[in-house]
């Protein structure tokens, strides 16, 4: 008997994923995750070629409500020349019931979404809640989708942009204007755009440090989602040293992200620097902030819990509206 499964586009879902219920999505997910109520083992990762461009598979379940599913993700730095995405995926879900295909979708919008939500989950529950200046590093998608997912859950009053390249801080202040409710605008450099401001977001791909702990003001909360890689780091390992760490994933950072693997190995700080997962943090576990003037820290690396549930939710926006191609494998 053949499978019958639904294709849907990024088209499909961009319409059927809003930032509001994603945002909720990512606070029960990671919740669950951190209560032991997933399986995912940390994502296998390949090397591919001489530009040893990144392609990873992520699976998950969750046991309830029953969620099935894996990504496969793509990151070709050169792709930019063939008119692509640096950033590709694709997420399939099956029925944890019988393991058949029911949905097969386009990952590369989920992946940017899902990732600032997750971040705008950490702003929620670790940032002050009177946090009004937002700084970016980085003009990029994520740059985009964390300017509108961090809007939606602190008063955002100003944000302050700053990317090597002045003609990418400028358009990214064109194309933003209107879309949240700050005034925009682009920093003559890195320290000019974090000084004074509530709330950091990194999202280079810089393999190097982009932030200096000197910028950083007391009560600041960092958001790291570049160097995904044991070797890479974004943040000045002193700023890591002296801040409050939380994770997505403990198991994950201890082995993938170079802000952490690299500042253990240095001996800057032991693994237990790492004070626990957001998810402890949203379940009640963990505090996320202990002081007003305290530095917090959220190093997100992305988790397969996080694209099942997401792409959970457009499927079953999918069937309630009629959206996507209905196929047979």
């Amino acid at each position: 008997m053949p499978q019958r499964f639904r294709l849907l586009t990024e088209a499909h879902v961009t319409a059927l994923l809003p930032l509001s219920d994603l945002i909720n999505s990512m606070e029960t997910a990671l919740a669950r995750f951190s209560a032991g109520d997933v399986l995912q083992p940390v994502r296998t990762v390949l090397s591919v070629g001489p530009t040893k461009a990144y392609y990873g598979l992520m699976p998950a379940y969750v046991a309830d409500p029953p969620q099935l599913g894996a990504k496969i993700v793509t990151v070709f730095g050169e792709n930019h020349r063939r008119g692509l995405p640096s950033h590709l995926a694709t997420i399939f879900l099956l029925d944890p019931d019988t393991g058949a295909l029911v949905a097969l979708m386009d990952g590369r919008y989920i992946t940017e979404a899902r990732t600032a939500a997750v971040s705008a989950v950490s702003a929620r529950h670790m940032a002050r809640p009177d946090a009004a200046t937002l700084a970016i590093l980085g003009t990029g998608v994520q740059a985009r989708s964390h300017c509108e997912a961090l809007a939606a859950v602190r008063p955002i009053r100003q944000v302050r942009v700053w990317s090597p390249t002045p003609a990418s801080r400028e358009r990214f202040v064109a194309e933003m204007s209107g879309h949240v409710p700050a005034a925009l605008s682009a920093a003559a450099s890195a320290e000019a755009a974090v000084r004074g401001a509530d709330i950091v977001v990194l999202v280079t791909s810089s393999p190097t440090p982009v932030i200096d702990a000197a910028w950083v003001a007391p009560g600041t909360h960092v958001i790291a989602v570049g160097a995904c890689r044991p070797e890479q780091r974004e943040m000045d390992p002193a700023l890591v040293a002296g801040g409050r760490l939380v994770v997505d994933s403990r198991a994950a950072a201890l082995v993938e992200s170079g802000d952490v693997v690299i500042g253990i190995a240095e001996g800057r700080f032991a693994a237990s620097h790492v004070t626990g997962e957001l998810g402890d943090v949203v379940r009640g576990a963990l505090t996320g902030r202990t002081s007003a003037g305290e530095i917090t820290i959220f190093k997100s690396l992305g988790m397969a819990v996080e694209d099942v549930a997401a792409a959970d939710l457009v499927y079953r926006r999918a069937l309630e509206t009629g959206a996507g191609t209905q196929l047979e494998l």
